[in-house]
């Protein structure tokens, strides 16, 4: 039972990359995850909108952690910086600009309209600002300082996957990479008294 349940969340996650919300149909999600047409509404009984809500944070924490797995094993913050936009950009190469960030989609489709599903989606990003924060402040940048690198990065990562998937380049999300990583520089070399 706990296979299926996974296997819808998981091919939800990634139709929502693909796709958004809007665009995955219920008899979609259900086919790609090999599943029962009855057992979306099993485990889900608000349907599409409690499993699109589920999906948002359970990719939010994913993505968290892939952060945090690939930041942590850099040499230093910028580094890790530099290396997460890196893998974006590989990631946006190997699936043909189709995989993107889950959350942004959705977020762009349904923050006017759906507030269930824009309280999720923003959920996420407070929890993604919150770590990057953390992480910042932790090299040495002053919290405020490191908030703002925060906001500064997610931003740019976000924008990056919209130019990136529009004109089928990874030169957005190089350039957004390489500044990111600049801000943070600046900001180290600022805290340590070196700027």
């Amino acid at each position: 039972m706990a296979e299926t349940r996974d296997r819808i969340v998981d091919s939800t996650a990634e139709l929502f990359r693909r796709q958004g919300y809007t665009g995955t149909g219920v008899k979609q999600i259900v086919t790609e995850a090999s599943a029962p047409f009855g057992s979306l509404y099993h485990f889900f009984p608000g349907g599409k909108k409690q499993l699109g809500e589920e999906v948002i944070r359970w990719s939010g924490q994913m993505y968290l952690q892939l952060f945090v797995t690939v930041a942590g094993d850099a040499p230093d913050v910028a580094t890790g910086v530099e290396r997460f936009f890196d893998g974006a950009a590989e990631t946006l190469r190997e699936t043909g600009y189709a995989d993107a960030c889950p959350i942004a989609t959705v977020a762009l489709e349904v923050a006017s309209t759906n507030e269930p599903l824009r309280k999720a989606t923003a959920d996420v990003f407070d929890s993604w600002i919150s770590a990057a924060t953390e992480w910042f402040a932790a090299s040495g940048i002053a919290r405020e300082r490191a908030r703002e690198l925060s906001l500064h990065m997610l931003s740019a990562l976000e924008g990056a996957f919209i130019f990136s998937r529009a004109l089928r380049s990874t030169e957005p999300m190089h350039v957004a990479g390489a500044a990111s990583a600049a801000a943070v520089r600046e900001a180290l070399a600022a805290a340590s008294g070196k700027a």
